[in-house]
């Protein structure tokens, strides 16, 4: 086992965590389950840089059939929203027509140090779908490079067989 697997195992027992794919994986939602059909709020949590450079951006690409996604503001980063159409719209909860949604989520400007951890928070709805798994690929842009957290597992797969794992939401079964 490589040392920096070794010294993360040894972290992670320390503290009661159990060793699998939550304890290597590096953006991770938490709560990473919800209710179907719900208004919902994750926290995406960084653990660390780009091979030591500090994060300067954080993308989260929001999965179809989410809508009135709001995100939570940091102190000295700024958020750009992307959106898409809904088609064909769709009536929300206060009888208006849902005609666009938030596509993508972008934090910038701030400065995360490798060597400390922060959490960025979407509030949503979420589809009505019991037993989805919903991925969220993220985009960590650093001062030096970039982690792509976007790998969706195929159906058989988890997340810990796949190379930078989007981090999920899991919507409960009935």
């Amino acid at each position: 086992m490589p040392s920096r697997l070794r010294a993360a195992a040894l972290a992670a027992a320390a503290f009661g965590v159990p060793f699998g794919s939550a304890a290597l994986a590096h953006v991770v939602t938490d709560p990473g389950e919800a209710s179907p059909g719900s208004y919902f709020r994750t926290a995406f949590r960084v653990t660390h840089g780009c091979h030591g450079s500090p994060t300067i951006a954080v993308t989260v690409r929001v999965p179809e059939g989410v809508l009135s996604v709001k995100p939570q503001p940091k102190p000295g980063w700024t958020i750009e929203l992307r959106t898409r159409p809904v088609d064909p719209p769709i009536k929300g909860p206060h009888g208006h027509d849902v005609r666009e949604t938030v596509s993508e989520v972008t934090w910038r400007g701030g400065l995360l140090p490798d060597a400390h951890f922060d959490e960025f928070a979407l509030s949503m709805r979420l589809p009505d779908q019991p037993g989805a798994t919903l991925y969220f690929p993220v985009v960590q842009t650093c001062e030096h490079g970039v982690n792509n957290w976007t790998t969706i597992p195929a159906p058989g797969q988890k997340r810990s067989d796949v190379p930078e794992p989007a981090p999920s939401v899991r919507l409960r079964a009935p």
